[in-house]
Order: C-alpha cells, then structure tokens, then sequence
C-alpha cells in the first residue's frame, strides 16, 4: 500500500485528492496545524465522507523540525506539498505571512524530504497567478513570469526552489502550474463561490445583491476534482517535470456570473453591483492557459465544463443554505 503524504489537506483540493488516493488503495496522511476548533476544519473531508479514512499530524509549513518529525513518521512514497495562504487579496494585507508560508515553506518541506525521505517523490502547488501581466496571449510552460502579488510572488519562489532541487539534488520533485480551479468546496473568499453562495442567498431571499469588483477579468476556469487527477499523473511519471494544467478557455467574472444567475433564475442586472472596494492593487486582467503537454505527456484531459461547475456549486450553495436555515 503506497504512502501519500498532503500539506493542505483539509483545503478544497486536499479534500478531493485525498478522495481520489483513497480510492486508488493510498493510505492517506495529511499535516494539519493545531486548533482549538478539531473537527470543524475537516469540513470537506466530512462532506466528501472520507474524515475517517485519513490520518492528520499535527505539523506546520513553517515549522521545519514537525515536518521532520512527519515524514521521518510517515515514511511517505509521496508528497503533495498544497497548503499555503492561498488567497491573493489577503496577500497585500500579511505579506510576511504569505511569504513565510507560501514560499519559504516550500523549502522546509523539500529540506524535511532530502533529510529523511530523499526517494519520496514530490509535488509542488505552483499557481497561474505567477504570470500576472502576461507576456504571451496564452500561457504555457515556457511563458515568462510577472507576478502582480505577494502571493504570486511567493508561488513563483515556491516553483523556482522546486525546480532547484531537482537538478540540484536529483530528488523527483514536480510542479503543477494550475489555473482557477473551483468546486463546491471553494472557499466562499474566492470569487466563484462568492457569487455561488451570493446567489443562491438572493434566490432564497436572504439578501439582495451581489457585491463584486473587477467583472472583466477573464480568468481560465476548471474543476478542482479534476484537476487533482493531474497532481497525481505527475507522479506516476518517471521524470519529473512541470506542467500547465488548465482548460485552454478564458471567460470573464462577469460572464461566469451569469451562468450562476441564470441557473437560479434570477436577473443579474438587478442584482449585481460594482464596487471599487473590491479592486486589487494590482491587477491580473487574462489568464489563459495552455494544457498541450499535460494532455500529451500525462494524458489528462478535464472533464468538467465551467457550465457544469457553476450549475453544481449553485445547488450546493441553495442545499447548504437551506439546511442551515431551517
């Protein structure tokens, strides 16, 4: 029975690889941090029905001695390095936060392996945001990076130390450059569930409005739940690599709001309201990503439509709503 070990796993993408090495006979670690909440921060584990079939350790990114302790414990065949603070407005708020996380983690976790499991092969969550103002119309792995964030600018270090160790040291040391990705289990702080959740509340007369900032931004959309089948084709590669994962379409946040009003039946221009408070500092205006060599190197392909994923997510939201409100 292989080993995998996940940073992040109670986040959406941990939650559902998990559900996907399960079911591929894995048993499953994942590194939590301590809380006082235990049992409400493995909520998407709990949804998925799987909380009981996954050990959690306490450890933390930017604790390197725990995630010593770990794998020294686990003896992991693999790693998928996926947490991080991973919300880009919250970024410019703690950026020493997200620094010492989002990138200086990535090394901790590398350094943790290269001490204690130097075989284990290793996937590193590396982030569409790290083009920023993109340098080509679509964006594959060759297309140079401008991050416009701290976040982004801490997911290129995190790609850039993972490539390092892997011509430097020989480990089997991947990166996955994934695209907007979302599902039910989205964080209600990112956009796609902000207007899921935000219209299922309108549909069901718990508020009024939509309050959003940028609606033309275009963004490259796909579901996480396949997108985490991606992840693990790169570890059953015998080379490493890095690899674009993404849709290949772009639509904008206005565009993608519209298929959720739609669903639910509602006008979107009755309920949805610009609000410059919303607006980055800095904006990523297109992300269009380009998946040819994942679908020719790892052979993946989504299969989710963003029509498909909004109309989910929108039934989750109207379920979760209504059970909360009864």
């Amino acid at each position: 029975m292989k080993r995998a070990l996940i940073t992040g796993i109670t986040g959406q993408d941990g939650a559902y690889l998990s559900q996907l090495l399960l079911g591929k006979g894995y048993e499953v670690f994942g590194v939590i941090r301590r809380s006082s909440h235990r049992g409400v921060e493995d909520h998407r584990l709990r949804w998925l029905g799987i909380a009981d079939r996954v050990t959690l350790l306490d450890g933390d990114l930017a604790d390197l001695s725990s995630l010593v302790r770990i794998v020294k414990e686990v003896q992991p065949d693999e790693v998928y390095n996926l947490a991080a603070q991973s919300f880009v407005a919250s970024s410019w708020r703690q950026p020493i936060l997200t620094a010492n996380i989002t990138a200086i983690g990535v090394t901790h976790m590398l350094e943790a392996l290269r001490a204690e499991k130097p075989d284990a092969r290793f996937y590193q969550a590396s982030s569409s945001e790290m083009y920023g103002l993109i340098q080509e119309e679509m964006q594959s792995e060759t297309t140079p990076f401008y991050p416009r964030s701290p976040y982004a600018v801490a997911k290129l270090y995190g790609h850039w130390i993972t490539v390092n160790y892997r011509e430097s040291f020989g480990m089997h040391a991947s990166s996955g450059i994934l695209f907007n990705h979302e599902s039910p289990l989205r964080g209600v702080e990112f956009v796609t569930r902000k207007v899921t959740d935000g219209v299922a509340r309108i549909k069901l007369g718990l508020a009024t409005e939509l309050r959003l900032g940028n609606v033309d931004a275009k963004r490259d959309w796909g579901h996480a739940r396949d997108y985490v089948k991606a992840m693990w084709l790169m570890l059953q590669q015998e080379t490493p690599d890095d690899y674009v994962v993404a849709t290949g379409r772009t639509t904008t946040v206005r565009d993608m709001c519209r298929i959720a009003f739609e669903h639910a039946g509602l006008d979107i221009e009755r309920h949805l309201v610009i609000d410059p408070a919303f607006y980055r500092p800095a904006e990523v205006d297109v992300l269009l990503g380009n998946p040819a060599k994942a679908h020719r190197a790892l052979g993946w392909q989504p299969e989710t439509s963003l029509e498909q994923m909004i109309v989910e997510m929108v039934e989750a939201d109207l379920a979760r709503l209504r059970e909360t409100t009864r």
